[in-house]
């Protein structure tokens, strides 16, 4: 059996964190970039949200979970399709994962600007200082996904 990093949240103070910054998004106040995804779930069939923090690159946007494999990058892997909201503004897109080696150049950036939210989720310690090869080797455990409107 395959063994993959997922860092669930844990207690109420996150639990209550990404209440708050979901709630936020959705009425417009986009906290430090903070957006709320929806997508539908892969064996419910019902919406999903969930606050995430798009990065746009070269004009291509991305979602990145540094969690890992959660329950929200396994639905995004199985529906292909999600709506990213940010108070009423709410685009649909086609999400397409990237490949382990396509990653580093995403996840360097992606650190960059939410490595103080986010780094204590990665499986290893890792920053936007680190090399190549370290964000590498973390690569396999944080799925990333393109985003194209649809």
């Amino acid at each position: 059996m395959t063994v993959t990093h997922y860092a669930e949240p844990t207690g109420r103070m996150q639990a209550s964190f990404n209440r708050t910054v979901r709630w936020l998004s959705d009425h417009g106040i986009g906290l430090a970039g903070a957006r709320t995804l929806t997508v539908v779930g892969r064996t419910s069939g019902a919406p999903r949200t969930t606050p995430v923090n798009p990065m746009t690159i070269d004009g291509r946007t991305y979602l990145i979970s540094p969690r890992g494999n959660t329950q929200w990058s396994r639905n995004l892997r199985a529906a292909g399709t999600c709506e990213i909201r940010r108070g009423r503004d709410v685009v649909a897109y086609a999400a397409t994962e990237i490949a382990d080696a396509d990653k580093p150049a995403l996840l360097r950036p992606y650190l960059k600007r939410w490595g103080w939210e986010v780094a204590n989720y990665l499986p290893t310690k890792v920053s936007h200082t680190s090399t190549e090869d370290e964000l590498l080797a973390v690569a396999h455990d944080v799925p990333v996904f393109v985003l194209t409107p649809a």
